[in-house]
């Protein structure tokens, strides 16, 4: 019983990863031009590698890594890495706008979209939350901001009961 399990799920997991490939069935979205793609995403990319996390007085706080991932599609954002608080934000491209899911240590995961960016800036609005508890907080609002100095901030907005709560800021600066 325990093999005919396990070669089902093999033969299953097989079939999920052929999936990814793309079985051509489909229907296309509409694509951004490959330099609006490249803008977008390649921003998102540059931030490949470990960061100290930093509070108002420059004190580090936690530990932030970004790596790209599958095939330079999208890039992963591990926040207070090893710790009971650690977070993932995974960044892609959905057509011309680029998408982050906020997978939070409050266990709901928000997604949150940007239509357009600026010369420093990516802002990021709320479009749907899952696993959402009742009167559950949650990430509602995200803007990457790049510095003059290298460093990059994030500023969050939380939602508790549809309301938006006081906005915050995390600085980044490279690590050593």
């Amino acid at each position: 019983m325990m093999r005919t399990l396990a070669a089902a799920g093999v033969v299953m997991l097989g079939t999920a990863l052929v999936g990814c490939a793309g079985s051509g069935s489909a229907k296309p979205v509409a694509q951004a031009s490959d330099a609006q793609r490249a803008a977008l995403l390649d921003r998102v990319k540059g931030l490949a590698g470990e960061w100290d996390m930093l509070d108002d007085s420059g004190a580090v706080i936690g530990k932030s890594r970004f790596s790209v991932s599958s095939n330079g599609s999208s890039v992963r954002e591990l926040m207070f890495m090893g710790t009971a608080h650690e977070m993932t934000n995974m960044y892609h491209m959905d057509g011309s706008d680029m998408v982050v899911t906020h997978y939070c240590a409050e266990g709901n995961q928000p997604r949150m979209r940007a239509k357009a960016a600026g010369a420093d800036r990516i802002p990021f609005a709320f479009e749907s939350v899952t696993n959402l508890k009742p009167g559950g907080e949650y990430m509602g609002g995200l803007t990457l901001v790049w510095e003059k100095d290298g460093t990059v901030r994030q500023e969050w907005v939380t939602f508790k009961d549809g309301k938006p709560q006081p906005a915050f800021s995390l600085r980044m600066r490279r690590g050593a």
